[in-house]
């Protein structure tokens, strides 16, 4: 079957992000001068999905209102013949089908996941966290729906990190079965370094078999008191396969202010409009 559905949790409060995220939702911060959701939603696009499905909370409607048509707008940029504009605010509400729904309370990941389940139904999906941005020539979730298409089963996203950063993430123990890839053998959310199985850590990118819900509904909260999504994986694996590809592109924690500063340099870089002026500017401040 193919993935048509991506799953959008957007339910957290950015508490990283704080006093900006008092009004403004994380997901909508901008990286150059589109949200960071957006960059989401056309990997997922370019991976030719089909259907978003995000799970919102309370204060989220900005992005509702980002994806949806705006007349006013529209209209004042017809009349004052800003058509590149026009085309601009078009193309991001004609981009997909969206679908919304609540998650009334803060339970964790894995608890956002079944949120979604009655929009999923029984299909495999995708699952982006709006806050990890990955840059690759070949999208990260089109590498991922390429290595489902091979395996029919589900497939986690990861990347090597340090040792001392073990403890952010989950962590998979795999056995390499070709290049950059993985079968999964183990997972440990967000280990102690000594107790962690490898330095393979979970990044915001999941294609999910739809049995992962099942799995989820029986999931006692862990640690810090939330559902965890690496919990009902793990507890997945028991019934079926899973892989792990070692994805290639460079990711970005945009979830976190320094990781989000690095996104916004290596995106304007890319600008060939901003290049040359944002290179002027680094090499011009007083860095001493």
């Amino acid at each position: 079957m193919k993935v048509r559905k991506a799953l959008f949790p957007a339910a957290g409060m950015g508490t990283r992000f704080l006093p900006i995220t008092k009004a403004i939702p994380k997901e909508m911060l901008p990286l150059v001068d589109k949200p960071l959701i957006q960059y989401c939603v056309e990997e997922a696009m370019a991976a030719a999905i089909k259907e978003i499905i995000i799970i919102t909370g309370m204060g989220k409607t900005a992005i509702e209102d980002h994806f949806d048509t705006s007349f006013q707008l529209e209209t004042i940029l017809k009349n004052k013949g800003k058509l590149e504009e026009l085309k601009v605010v078009q193309d991001v509400s004609n981009m997909l089908h969206f679908s919304y729904t609540r998650q009334k309370e803060a339970k964790g990941l894995g608890h956002a996941v079944l949120v979604g389940r009655n929009l999923i139904g029984n299909e495999p999906f995708a699952v982006f966290l709006g806050d990890d941005i990955v840059n690759a020539t070949v999208p990260c979730m089109k590498q991922m729906i390429d290595v489902y298409n091979e395996k029919g089963c589900s497939v986690l996203a990861v990347k090597k990190v340090p040792r001392d950063e073990v403890s952010q993430y989950g962590v998979i123990a795999g056995e390499k079965v070709g290049d950059r890839l993985y079968r999964v053998l183990d997972m440990v959310e967000k280990p102690s370094v000594e107790d962690a199985p490898s330095d393979l850590a979970i990044i915001g990118r999941y294609l999910l078999m739809p049995e992962i819900f099942d799995h989820i509904e029986v999931t006692p909260p862990g640690r810090g008191g939330e559902i965890q999504l690496t919990d009902a994986m793990k507890s997945l694996l028991k019934d079926q396969p899973m892989y792990a590809l070692e994805f290639e592109g460079d990711r970005y924690d945009a979830g976190d202010r320094l990781g989000f500063i690095k996104a916004n340099i290596a995106f304007a870089l890319e600008r060939d409009e901003l290049r040359d002026d944002v290179v002027k500017f680094i090499k011009g401040l007083n860095l001493k």
